[in-house]
């Protein structure tokens, strides 16, 4: 394990182009507000950058229903403008990452057009068409199946109407889209994340599956996600673009337990790593219906994080995240609702950036950003929000509560703008911000962090300055501590007679922890200014060293 690849020994920013920086005023960020904060993100210590996606689109899922897998949205800039993001990138020792949506292109891209114009043309079998839909439900909510007149038939959408889904079973299909992977790395981009890739097999047979809810349908995501044969594909996807390439790839796999890691991930799968959902989905049921939230012990979490580790400790890597754009933000989503949102900021990224594995930072994890609450439906931009909302109220649920689940589910928590200082609009734009700016901007910004010692940003620059020069935490296996306890999240990272332990309290309370655990260890950094060794305050966190002979 000492041979560590570049992509092992650095951490990953994940940014959300449209609310990054704004350098026009039209309210939406793009390609040349990234290039001007690089020394930003060099000075928070990463060394990748992954973009959700930047390419022409109607913008019906805000990106993710492309027109067009070659080109740039002009809302972001042009291909000049991404030209020198690569360039100005790489002086910084910054890699560029892209993100690929093969599962599903939009209604408006040119392989559609044509596929839905008749039943004869040369891509009428690009997509999925049937003449007889079945009694699944989109992610999104609705019937996963929209009937197209000109060719009288209904094509499949996993994801919103807009979004009709790719035909793999076709080859010239599999060959675009490869392609189109081809003309990015011959760009320069460092690696791919790839969307939703657990949907692109379909089952042999389409046939209604049983209801999960009161509006007769069933969850796509139970009928398609990791259908038998997909891996055949994703092989092929390897060979013809990954395999010859200094990169790394990271595919979201929503539907892969983590006793199937090794068939995705290392020598023998497909993915240098795979972000696989257990440890964020606790509050879902089936992974999928965004409401009905069930409430989850902190055992459950350890355990979900344990098996992931467990399962990429000999074959593979683990990409740590807490947060990303289709996630709430992690301060409300894992710890008690009056929690500080700092302390809570701290221990999150504590345990983000101490775990074996790469670590994935969300644009304004760092700054300790937090969810929106918003009065009305009508002020969620996310298409997911608003037809889970429906799904609610369908439900039998009051307009109230079905808000209240889209307050702690909803994805516009974490695509609100990024808040650089505490101007007006945060600094992010001169003109209307898209979606509006957190209330606590004036406060949690990074121009105000930056000047203060103690802040939540500093923090991550420091502890992941720390992890960088750490052999223990770059090479080091993980070692559950504490397993059966409800109040304490504790692990070791572990290089042959050297440990790095980790401790932190989930609770508003006081809690102690048998102390021989940590053997002769130090204490070395934690979210308070003062420890005492055998007690935890109230959401503390506590890193330990020990180093024997």
């Amino acid at each position: 394990m000492k041979n560590l690849k570049w992509w092992q020994k650095t951490a990953v920013y994940q940014i959300y182009p449209k609310s990054f920086m704004d350098t026009t005023g039209k309210g939406t960020g793009d390609l040349r507000g990234i290039t001007s904060k690089l020394d930003y993100l060099q000075k928070l210590g990463v060394g990748a950058i992954w973009l959700t996606p930047i390419y022409p689109s109607p913008m019906i899922d805000n990106g993710y229903d492309i027109s067009d897998y070659t080109a740039i949205d002009s809302s972001y800039g042009t291909m000049a403008d991404f030209d020198e993001l690569i360039d100005e990138a790489k002086a910084r020792n910054i890699k560029i990452v892209m993100d690929l949506v093969y599962n599903h292109t939009s209604d408006k891209h040119a392989w559609f057009l044509e596929s839905k114009s008749s039943r004869d043309n040369p891509k009428a079998d690009w997509y999925i068409w049937r003449d007889e839909k079945t009694n699944w439900r989109s992610i999104f909510g609705g019937s996963a199946w929209e009937f197209c007149p000109e060719r009288g038939q209904y094509y499949l959408h996993t994801f919103a109407t807009q979004q009709p889904d790719l035909n793999w079973e076709n080859p010239e299909v599999r060959r675009a889209l490869f392609d189109a992977a081809n003309f990015w790395l011959k760009k320069g981009v460092g690696g791919f994340r790839v969307d939703a890739i657990t949907y692109i097999k379909k089952p042999a047979e389409f046939k209604d599956g049983e209801s999960d809810g009161k509006d007769g349908l069933v969850s796509v995501h139970i009928m398609t996600a990791a259908t038998k044969g997909i891996l055949d594909f994703l092989h092929e996807f390897k060979r013809e673009v990954f395999d010859r390439h200094d990169i790394f790839t990271v595919a979201e796999a929503n539907g892969v337990a983590a006793e199937d890691l090794p068939k995705w991930v290392g020598s023998d799968g497909v993915f240098d790593m795979l972000f696989e959902f257990s440890h964020v989905n606790l509050s879902l049921k089936d992974g999928e219906i965004w409401c009905r939230p069930t409430k989850w012990k902190l055992t459950e979490l350890k355990q979900a994080i344990a098996n992931s580790q467990t399962a990429t400790k000999n074959n593979g890597w683990y990409p740590i995240f807490f947060e990303n754009h289709d996630k709430p933000r992690s301060v409300n989503h894992f710890l008690p609702k009056a929690s500080d949102p700092i302390k809570a900021a701290k221990i999150l990224g504590t345990i983000l950036l101490t775990m074996r594995g790469t670590p994935f930072i969300y644009e304004g994890q760092e700054l300790g950003m937090t969810n929106v609450a918003w009065d009305s439906i009508e002020k969620y931009n996310d298409i997911s929000s608003r037809g889970q909302y429906e799904i609610a109220l369908n439900e039998g649920f009051s307009k109230e509560k079905a808000l209240e689940f889209v307050h702690f589910f909803s994805r516009d928590n974490a695509r609100t703008p990024m808040q650089w200082n505490s101007s007006e609009n945060a600094g992010f734009t001169a003109g209307k911000p898209w979606l509006p700016i957190h209330d606590d901007y004036k406060i949690c910004n990074a121009a105000t962090e930056d000047a203060d010692k103690n802040s939540v940003l500093n923090y991550f620059r420091k502890l992941n300055a720390f992890r960088a020069n750490s052999e223990i935490l770059l090479f080091g296996d993980y070692e559950e501590l504490l397993r059966d306890d409800e109040n304490i999240f504790a692990f070791a990272r572990a290089v042959e007679n050297k440990k790095i332990y980790v401790l932190a309290n989930f609770t508003l309370n006081e809690v102690t922890f048998p102390t021989e655990i940590l053997g002769q260890s130090k204490f070395i950094l934690g979210n308070y200014t003062a420890h005492n060794k055998g007690v935890l305050k109230p959401l503390e966190v506590v890193l330990y060293k020990e180093a024997t002979s």
